[in-house]
């Protein structure tokens, strides 16, 4: 090997295959600039936008029924005439009650979804080449967005259209929390556990009550903003105690005590949602029977063509949302300020 070293460069002249091979710096500079691309690790994963869709676990959906402009429910309202309401009678009694049946007939709004996925030609030959779908890209786009959208018309409605959701519904009885004894305020973060199980067990009862004590009205579901849910996992009893306050709540509510499991959980949608922009707790009974909403036409393709003037694939989905139906509103309640 031969060396030869000026005060500009060093050549390295290297015996190859019987004659010489040279680099100079400007051919080894060049080389490494490909090796860095060469040797870079790849994460073959997409990552997503950070998102939170919590419908499927807070209301039941109702699916199915095709294209339509309204969903509708119908309710029976028993009474008997004359004076015998009791219906006991004696052996020469002329006054036996007569049952009647009132019937009637709620009518609830359906609102169309649309979205179009559009695929240029170029760009998905491009994509292809690195082994990426942009149709599969879009379509999870898509897919969020409608969820999203439902998510929306759940929990916050479409007030613009007097179609409200779970947090605001004006049927929903809404009433402040109490002062606690010690703090004079009714914020959780202030009050003792004891005080904010007889929240959790007020509104319970209130249903309960409203329900004319069917335990099928009694609230099972209760929704609270993340700050308040946060506190009641993070602190315990007391010094003594080794479970946590919402380990407590869920231990000890007059719903547990009557054979109804309760559960609690955090919902971003809860934060601000009270009058004055206060957190608010939202109770209801999570049932088919008592509130839920129609998807008729879940999200689905209806639609592709292609669009030669701009080289692209467009492809339609479209969906049919409902609204929240509070079907007994006696089985829900507000509570604010917690």
């Amino acid at each position: 090997m031969n060396l030869a070293t000026t005060q500009s460069q060093k050549v390295f002249t290297v015996p190859v295959g019987g004659g010489l091979f040279t680099n100079d710096a400007a051919a080894v500079g060049s080389g490494m600039a490909f090796l860095v691309g060469e040797l870079e690790k790849r994460d073959p994963r997409l990552l997503e936008p950070l998102q939170s869709v919590t419908w499927q676990r807070d209301i039941v959906a109702k699916t199915g029924g095709g294209w339509v402009d309204f969903t509708s429910n119908t309710f029976v309202d028993y009474a008997t005439t004359g004076g015998n309401e009791s219906g006991i009678i004696g052996g020469e009694t002329n006054d036996i009650p007569i049952m009647q049946a009132n019937m009637n007939k709620d009518v609830y709004k359906v609102f169309n979804f649309a979205n179009i996925l559009k695929v240029p030609f170029v760009d998905q030959q491009k994509l292809q080449g690195i082994g990426r779908s942009l149709d599969d890209i879009l379509d999870k786009g898509i897919r969020l967005n409608y969820n999203k959208s439902i998510d929306n018309v759940v929990y916050n409605g479409l007030p613009s259209f007097k179609i409200y959701g779970l947090m605001n519904n004006p049927v929903v009885t809404a009433a402040s929390a109490a002062n606690g004894a010690i703090s004079g305020t009714p914020l959780w973060l202030n009050k003792t556990p004891d005080e904010i199980l007889d929240d959790v067990n007020a509104v319970i009862n209130a249903t309960w009550a409203a329900s004319e004590y069917d335990l099928t009205g009694m609230a099972n579901h209760i929704l609270i903003p993340p700050t308040q849910y946060a506190f009641l996992v993070g602190r315990k009893v007391s010094s003594a105690g080794n479970i946590s306050i919402l380990q407590f709540l869920l231990e000890n509510n007059i719903g547990k005590n009557q054979g109804r499991e309760l559960y609690i959980a955090p919902s971003r949608w809860c934060t601000g949602a009270g009058v004055g922009s206060t957190d608010r707790m939202v109770a209801y009974v999570n049932d088919d029977d008592r509130v839920n909403f129609d998807l008729p036409v879940p999200l689905s393709r209806v639609m592709t063509q292609s669009q030669v003037t701009e080289m692209a694939y467009l492809t339609a989905y479209a969906a049919q949302l409902g609204q929240v139906k509070f079907l007994y509103s006696q089985c829900a309640r507000y509570v604010d300020g917690i």
